[in-house]
């Protein structure tokens, strides 16, 4: 492990910017409708059960991160190979999160240049980052974190001044009953973002007020949980379900209809400020939590060694997961959720967990 510590508080900020990362670029439950917020808030109370998951695993091995304590649980040949299989796992979603961003800033801002220098000179900053350490990019966070909060209540601020808010869009509430809406959440919601923390239980071993970091895990996946639906419930009143499903960024939407006294419009920046600062922190986390999991897994004894490496996989990877961006949520929709999330963020997680309570119990 790095010689590093980060406090409860940090924790709480990176888990925060984490799970707004790709979450304000892409349409959430749109199958809900004007009920998505409520599949939301549902995904929400998932997280608290998954991160309650990985905090106990946590606390049957403090001071050993998962690529060693799964070794322990489930034998030395099968844990480096499940270790191995979760460390793609944070290299793959980091690029699907890269190809997002990508794609947003070639559709919304950069429509001649290549998708391929976009998102080099992003992941070229974020390599640069991560190769600094976990204590760098939690100070990072710390600063970032009050500026987006200055964007998200001065753009909510400004949103409601501009009178755009309808909130007859949100009715008939349960529309469709309580059953579609838990489908919905037990098939999207709870895995993205609320179930993506669990590359968390890289960084628990970091934090030094370990009894705090439960309390700070669940603080800052409720307030994610509750931001995240005040911009979904925002998103519908403002363009109505069938623009929202139809937009492929909504909330860039939801932005650019502000218009305020004749001449406070075109608030994009707002938009781009915000989800890039989020986006940069959660691909970050997931390149981070990938070199550290390799260098422990193999015995490497300069995890700084592996950051461009593992930055220049992850942005091939990005580039080459899909033709096309129909492709690509397609794929994050279909398939991602049901053969990659649901295995490595829920079954697999909980099987350890039982394990690991029977052992520690007839070692005791």
């Amino acid at each position: 492990m790095e010689k590093a510590k980060i406090s409860a508080y940090q924790l709480f900020v990176l888990i925060l910017l984490f799970e707004h990362g790709t979450t304000l670029l892409l349409p959430l439950a749109v199958e809900a409708k004007q009920d998505a917020w409520l599949s939301v808030l549902l995904g929400m109370v998932g997280g608290f059960v998954l991160f309650w998951i990985y905090y106990g695993l946590y606390q049957y091995y403090p001071d050993n991160l998962p690529t060693e304590y799964v070794q322990k649980i489930i034998g030395k040949v099968l844990g480096r190979l499940l270790g191995f299989f979760f460390l793609l796992y944070f290299m793959y979603i980091a690029s699907r999160d890269l190809r997002d961003f990508g794609e947003m800033l070639v559709t919304v801002a950069y429509p001649d240049t290549p998708l391929f220098i976009v998102s080099a000179l992003l992941m070229l900053v974020m390599v640069y980052t991560v190769r600094k350490g976990i204590e760098v990019l939690a100070r990072t966070g710390e600063l970032f974190f009050i500026i987006v909060y200055l964007l998200a209540i001065t753009g909510f601020i400004l949103i409601v001044a501009s009178g755009l808010l309808n909130l007859t869009n949100l009715k008939p509430v349960l529309e469709e009953g309580i059953l579609s809406i838990m489908k919905i959440t037990f098939t999207q919601t709870l895995y993205f973002p609320f179930g993506e923390v669990v590359a968390f239980a890289m960084i628990l071993p970091y934090v030094n007020q370990s009894k705090k970091a439960k309390v700070a895990g669940l603080f800052a996946i409720g307030l994610s949980g509750i931001n995240i639906a005040i911009i979904t419930v925002l998103n519908i009143s403002v363009l109505g379900v069938d623009l929202v499903s139809r937009s492929p960024f909504p909330f860039l939407s939801t932005i650019q209809t502000i218009r305020l006294a004749e001449f406070l419009e075109r608030l994009d920046v707002y938009f781009m400020l915000t989800s890039i600062i989020c986006g940069f922190f959660k691909i970050s986390v997931y390149c981070y939590v990938a070199v550290i999991g390799i260098a422990d897994l193999f015995n490497i004894k300069e995890p700084s060694r592996l950051v461009y490496p593992i930055g220049i996989v992850i942005l091939f990877l990005s580039i080459t997961i899909a033709s096309n961006v129909s492709e690509h949520i397609k794929e994050g929709l279909q398939i991602i959720p049901f053969f990659v999330h649901l295995p490595l963020q829920v079954v697999i997680p909980l099987l350890l967990l039982i394990i690991a309570f029977f052992k520690n119990r007839k070692s005791r």
